[in-house]
């Protein structure tokens, strides 16, 4: 049995800066590299999955198109690219852990909040002996809650860490409310600091 860690959507255009920045949302980063650390150090029992956006540039998802965002996340774009502090590529670089990146989003008419949605990451954990996953990213109240959701409804046992997430809050609140939502659907929440205490 095997754990996987899910970092959502942390991506240039999500961070300051960027077309559709999530508040503070580079502080995803420092704890995130924490769980890429420990997963590294316990590569029999983990596997790393980083999730972006990798939108066309037209897509029903953009506000031009229909919906309801701005352009971001171009196929190719430095927009599209993950921050440059997380460790993804050197995880995957140094080969520790298995590591993978899926795209989501790839086509005009999906939204694809989770990183579920028209992926195969369910293949992928089922294949690996999944059992668990921890998720953090970019956003709380959108992309995280809906792939940690998914992953509740496919049978994963699942854990948010709170501190490595932060919320758009379009609406004051909306990053609680989907807390409270995941709290709800059997979803656990953990800290850094509560289970790594002071590894780095």
């Amino acid at each position: 049995m095997k754990t996987a860690l899910i970092i959502v959507d942390v991506q240039n255009d999500f961070c300051p800066g960027g077309a559709l920045p999530v508040p503070h949302g580079d502080e995803v980063v420092t704890s995130l590299n924490k769980w890429i650390e420990k997963a590294e150090r316990e590569r029999d029992y983990w596997i790393v999955v980083a999730t972006r956006d990798w939108h066309p540039r037209e897509t029903n998802h953009f506000a031009e198109f229909g919906g309801r965002w701005p352009v971001h996340c171009v196929q190719g774009t430095p927009g599209a690219r993950f921050h440059p502090d997380l460790q993804i590529q050197q995880c995957w670089d140094r080969q520790h852990v298995p590591c993978y990146i899926v795209h989501k989003g790839t086509h005009k008419n999906e939204d694809a909040y989770s990183g579920f949605f028209g992926t195969n990451l369910a293949e992928l954990f089922k294949s690996r002996g999944v059992t668990s996953v921890y998720v953090g990213g970019l956003a709380t109240d959108y992309c995280v809650k809906a792939t940690a959701l998914d992953a509740i409804r496919l049978g994963f046992k699942t854990y948010l860490i709170l501190d490595a997430c932060r919320a758009v809050d379009v609406h004051p609140g909306d990053g609680d409310k989907a807390v409270e939502e995941m709290i709800n659907a059997g979803v656990q929440i953990i800290r850094t600091d509560e289970v790594l205490g002071g590894k780095e």
